[in-house]
Order: structure tokens, then C-alpha cells, then sequence
């Protein structure tokens, strides 16, 4: 995988070029649960972070281990009421994210749309829940970002959430059980709604099954010899449901990470489903989408999100 692919997928983005019309406030960090996480009694899980490159910035890192999930607010200076959450990837081996906003977020808040970037658990550090972990934090994140849209200006109804390669694998699953919490509720936060107003699924994971699954996410969240059935259940593909939001899917088709046939996969699914859908495969790009075009603006994939979310109520 190439220094822009990593990149891209991590979210912890070095690039320079984002146009940014005015400085955004303070980055803010929100844990997500009030004590220890559901299933986490017992465990001594600590929080970890690595740098993905010996030659990147401090903040280039990503996160082996999750015991305290959380959220980056990067606030809009003009917010317009609309909110985005992020969803990073990292295979479900680890978190791709930095501890200060990304410029994915910054470019979102620079447009007046509230960013959150999601650190989410990890699966193989023994959380009871299991593959269920990462969709719990998603879930809760969903329902914090609404339940202060007054503290952050926001407009509940109008939240959308993204996901990058194992992360649009975890905006898939949010989508997917916009019905079905995924843990006990907590607190006034839980009864909020889960589901986001419209999801975006980039270079995303989808299936779980041979031959176009990706190895390591699918190791990571089933482990190493899972059954056809659990296998079936964590396919993206084979399990949409009629209240599945508006979903945006984008792929590179020379992606040698995830095979693009996971987003031809989703997007088929979609429509057989009946759920307002689009797909936009590019004829390079790997396992990233640029964020910048040549012109040194934001690369077409977030006019063309931003046009299909628009469409259906987000902005």
C-alpha cells in the first residue's frame, strides 16, 4: 500500500491544500461511555497508540488497542446545522485516527458541517459483545452527537456518517441495525435514534465471504475459522433492510487492498433492497480516494456526496 493510501485511509491526513476560509475552534474530545464500556468488566484494556511511519508527524499514528472509544469534534466556524460522523479503518487490527481532527474533518468544518471523528473498540481485545463492539461505540456516538446538537449547533435530523475501508464496513453495520441497539441504554443520550440521515461507504469492506472478503478484517472481527452462517450475518450484502439509509458508495476499481467488488456487491444489495443508492467507481485511486483534485480543490467524491446527502435531507 502506497504513503497516499495510507493516508487516506487512516484519515490522519498530512496533505496540504485544504481551503479553509477561517480558523475553526478548539478541537474537542468526547469519551462515549460514562464508566467502563459494555462488556469491558474485568478487562485491563489501555489505550495505545503507534506511528504509522518513522517519518510522519506526531500525530500520523494509529490505535492497536481501545479502551476508552471516543470522538474528535471539529467544529464548523459557521456551522449550517448539518454533522458528519467519521469512521476510520485499520482492518479491525487497529484504529487509523489521530488525537487532533484530520483534514477530512477540518475540510468538513471549513464547508460548515461538524465533524466527529470516531475511535471505536477493537474486537480482539476480548470485549464481551465480540464483533459487536465497534458497532456499540458507532451506535452511542450517533445518539451523543444528537443528544448535545444544541451544545454543538447542530441540527439532529441532519447527521450523516462516513466510513473509510474497515470503518465503511462499521457505517454499513450502522446502517444496518438503525433498529436494533446493539447494548442496553444507558442513559437520557440512548433514546435518541441511531440511524444516520444518509451513509457514505469509501473503498469500504462489505463481505465476509470468499472470495472477495478481506482477509485481515474478516480475521480480525470472526476469527480465524468462522462459520458460514456467522459469516453470512457480518455480510454487508446479504443483510439489508428496508430501513437502511440513503447510502453512497465509492471505490477505486485498481484497489489491491479490498477488491472493488465489494462496493459492486453493496451497491447491487442496495438496490435490490429498494434503498435510494449511488456508486461512483474510479478508474484509479487504490485503497484512498484523493482528497484534493488536480485544480487544488476538493476532490469530485465530496461534491458528489454532498449532492446525494443534500438530496436526502442533509444539508
Amino acid at each position: 500500500m502506497d504513503r497516499r493510501a495510507i493516508l487516506a485511509t487512516g484519515l490522519a491526513l498530512g496533505l496540504a491544500g485544504i481551503p479553509e476560509t477561517r480558523a475553526a475552534p478548539a478541537a474537542e474530545r468526547v469519551h462515549l461511555w460514562p464508566g467502563v464500556p459494555p462488556g469491558g468488566e474485568g478487562l485491563a484494556v489501555r489505550d495505545e497508540t503507534v506511528q504509522r511511519s518513522p517519518s510522519g508527524p506526531p500525530d500520523d499514528i494509529a490505535w492497536p488497542h481501545v479502551g476508552t472509544p471516543a470522538m474528535t469534534v471539529a467544529r464548523a466556524a459557521s456551522p449550517n446545522g448539518a454533522a458528519v460522523l467519521l469512521i476510520p479503518g485499520g482492518g479491525y487490527t487497529r484504529v487509523a485516527v489521530g488525537r487532533a481532527p484530520s483534514k477530512i474533518a477540518r475540510m468538513f468544518a471549513a464547508q460548515g458541517i461538524t465533524a466527529f471523528e470516531l475511535l471505536y473498540r477493537l474486537p480482539h481485545d476480548g470485549w464481551k459483545a465480540g464483533p459487536a463492539a465497534p458497532l456499540q461505540d458507532a451506535q452511542r456516538a450517533m445518539r451523543l452527537i444528537r443528544a448535545g446538537a444544541a451544545r454543538w449547533r447542530i441540527d439532529p435530523a441532519r447527521v450523516a456518517a462516513i466510513g473509510f475501508s474497515a470503518g465503511g464496513h462499521l457505517a454499513g453495520q450502522l446502517g444496518e441495525h438503525v433498529d436494533n441497539a446493539a447494548y442496553d441504554p444507558l442513559d437520557a443520550a440512548d433514546g435518541q435514534p441511531i440511524r444516520p440521515v444518509a451513509l457514505g461507504m469509501f473503498f469500504p469492506v462489505v463481505s465476509m465471504l470468499p472470495p472477495i472478503a478481506h482477509g485481515q478484517s474478516r480475521r480480525e472481527l470472526l476469527g480465524a475459522n468462522p462459520s458460514d452462517a456467522l459469516a453470512q450475518a457480518w455480510s454487508l450484502e446479504r443483510n439489508v433492510p428496508a430501513s437502511m439509509p440513503p447510502t453512497f458508495v465509492c471505490h477505486a476499481a485498481d484497489d489491491r487492498t479490498v477488491k472493488a467488488t465489494n462496493s459492486l456487491a453493496m451497491f447491487t444489495a442496495l438496490q435490490a433492497a429498494g434503498i435510494p443508492s449511488e456508486l461512483m467507481i474510479a478508474e484509479k485511486g487504490g485503497h484512498g480516494i484523493p482528497l484534493i483534485g488536480a485544480d487544488g480543490k476538493p476532490h469530485v467524491w465530496f461534491e458528489l456526496f454532498k449532492t446525494f446527502a443534500a438530496r436526502h435531507g442533509w444539508l
